[in-house]
């Protein structure tokens, strides 16, 4: 039976490089313990200033691609106003403005409705902080 609403926090620990990390498997498990077969919303939300989510293939490059894009986008350099952390930290400040910390999917029949090629993915180009949280919620 799915609730009308439902929220699960994952807990995850990205290590001290930059890093895309694939959650679409954590999704469709929460999932597959909320949404039954109904039809709904997933949202998807990190609540961190430094980290965001995105929608992209991984495997074929195209994560490394995004952090090579950010690299040049956003330098680790000291052109940033906010400098306090590890050189170049005012840039993770900025990605969320690119990355934003949130994406909303749709599901049906209780299934990320997802093309072929899509995963969800966390983006966290912050070093300075390997812990992070995002929370997952089901509308119905």
């Amino acid at each position: 039976m799915s609730e009308r609403f439902s929220t699960r926090i994952l807990d995850l620990t990205t290590g001290s490089a930059e890093t895309v990390t694939d959650l679409t498997a954590e999704c469709e498990r929460y999932l597959a313990d909320v949404a039954g077969s109904g039809d709904g919303l997933l949202n998807v939300f990190v609540p961190h200033a430094t980290a965001g989510v995105a929608v992209l293939e991984t495997g074929a490059g195209s994560d490394d691609d995004l952090l090579a894009a950010l690299r040049e986008l956003l330098p680790a350099d000291d052109r940033w106003r906010h400098r306090h952390g590890s050189p170049g930290h005012g840039r993770d400040h900025v990605l969320p403005a690119l990355v934003p910390p949130h994406a909303t999917l749709p599901v049906i029949g209780g299934r990320l409705a997802l093309g072929t090629w899509q995963s969800v993915c966390l983006v966290d180009t912050n070093r300075d902080n390997p812990h992070r949280q995002v929370r997952l919620s089901f509308l119905g």
